[in-house]
């Protein structure tokens, strides 16, 4: 595949909502955050000054939830630490082959939002919140009409779509389905110019090799931090 530029992964968050996400974007001073229901992701700038922390604690209120991509200093003291998870960040180097699945995956509306909250509410593949749809396409597989599989788009620096919210109903495991709505979503991806992208735990060795097999590599370690303000 073409190379592209990189360096804007070192910031997803922040690049995407200062680019194709402005318009989902909450700012203040040199800060943003995704508007509510949509994500809890939050940007701050690489040296964040103390009247940073500020902007984002007024940004986001008290006693809400802050989750920093590889955060770049500790916050204040009042603010309370509520996760850390090493992860790794993973890039498409080779464009998918078709697969038999493929018919399978068919594209998620607004109309399905309460099962995909039903399905990741059991699964657990990260965050997913009421108006997360909005980030981007999804697609799903059903079984006699109920939703089993999922993956959507995230994050979108510029040349980049991020792949998510992948999982499937635990009695459907093992029976390829997460490949398949995975490669439904990196064809729609390179289909529009964009290279797909994706965020995985370091410990989830399972998913790492699925990804693996459909042609991601590992571009860096990151390491994701979930804060509560004061």
């Amino acid at each position: 595949m073409p190379d592209i530029d990189t360096t804007v992964l070192d910031d997803p968050v922040g690049q995407s909502l200062n680019g194709r996400h402005a318009h989902l974007a909450r700012r203040a001073g040199n800060v943003c955050t995704y508007r509510t229901g949509v994500a809890t992701f939050s940007a701050i700038p690489a040296e964040p000054t103390a009247a940073d922390w500020d902007d984002l604690a007024r940004l986001l209120g008290s006693g809400q939830f802050a989750d920093l991509f590889s955060a770049p200093a500790s916050p204040p003291a009042n603010w309370e630490p509520v996760f850390t998870l090493a992860g790794v960040q993973m890039v498409l180097d080779e464009a998918p082959a078709e697969t038999r699945g493929d018919a399978q995956a068919r594209e998620l509306g607004q109309a399905d939002v309460p099962e995909m909250l039903a399905l990741t509410e059991l699964t657990r593949p990260g965050p997913f919140w009421p108006r997360t749809i909005e980030m981007g396409t999804f697609h799903g597989v059903r079984d006699n009409a109920t939703l089993v599989a999922m993956a959507g788009e995230r994050l979108c620096p510029p040349g980049w779509t991020e792949i998510s919210s992948v999982c499937s109903a635990p009695q459907y495991r093992g029976r390829g389905l997460a490949a398949t709505v995975v490669h439904a979503a990196m064809k729609q991806i390179l289909a529009r110019g964009d290279r797909p992208f994706l965020h995985v735990a370091a410990d989830n060795l399972n998913a790492i090799r699925l990804y693996e097999r459909l042609g991601f590599t590992v571009r860096r370690h990151v390491r994701f931090h979930g804060y509560r303000t004061p």
